[in-house]
């Protein structure tokens, strides 16, 4: 079974899996395109995290950025490696759909980037509803990142 709860940032093993999110996002994003938050960031006003546990092991992250216009954005969507598979990402995903439908969010988006490395987020953004679309934000679209909607 899987638990979600909102999390502190206080814990090591979530801060251990932030860590290995955001070096994931480097080395897999051009540098001008990595725009994952580190702990500082996602500690800011606005920002909501929420991390999936199976039994005592954290085993996924996912977090709601306020965007201030009835929108809001997902940030930090990441599964354990060694809980890959289980459903966690999805649970995760649909979590922050169910908060965010409950605080009055009419849009959810998303910024990620492109290739291989993506492509299993991707699929479960899509499956969840979410469709391409443009950039929002202070972001700018180029080659590498693409931008996911999906109405509430």
């Amino acid at each position: 079974m899987i638990a979600i709860r909102e999390d502190d940032l206080s814990g090591e093993p979530t801060r251990d899996l932030l860590a290995l999110h955001l070096r994931g996002m480097q080395a897999n994003s051009p540098a001008e395109s990595v725009f994952a938050l580190d702990l500082s960031g996602l500690q800011q006003p606005g920002i909501t995290v929420w991390t999936a546990w199976i039994g005592g092991d954290v085993a996924g992250v996912g977090a709601m950025k306020r965007l201030g216009d009835g929108t809001a954005e997902i940030k930090s969507m990441r599964t354990h490696p060694d809980h890959l598979r289980k459903g966690v990402g999805r649970a995760i995903l649909l979590h922050i759909i169910d908060q965010a439908r409950a605080e009055g969010i009419t849009r959810l988006s998303l910024e990620t980037g492109s290739g291989a490395a993506f492509d299993p987020a991707l699929a479960l953004y899509r499956h969840n509803g979410f469709a391409n679309g443009s950039a929002f934000g202070d972001y700018t679209a180029s080659d590498f990142n693409q931008f996911l909607h999906r109405d509430l």
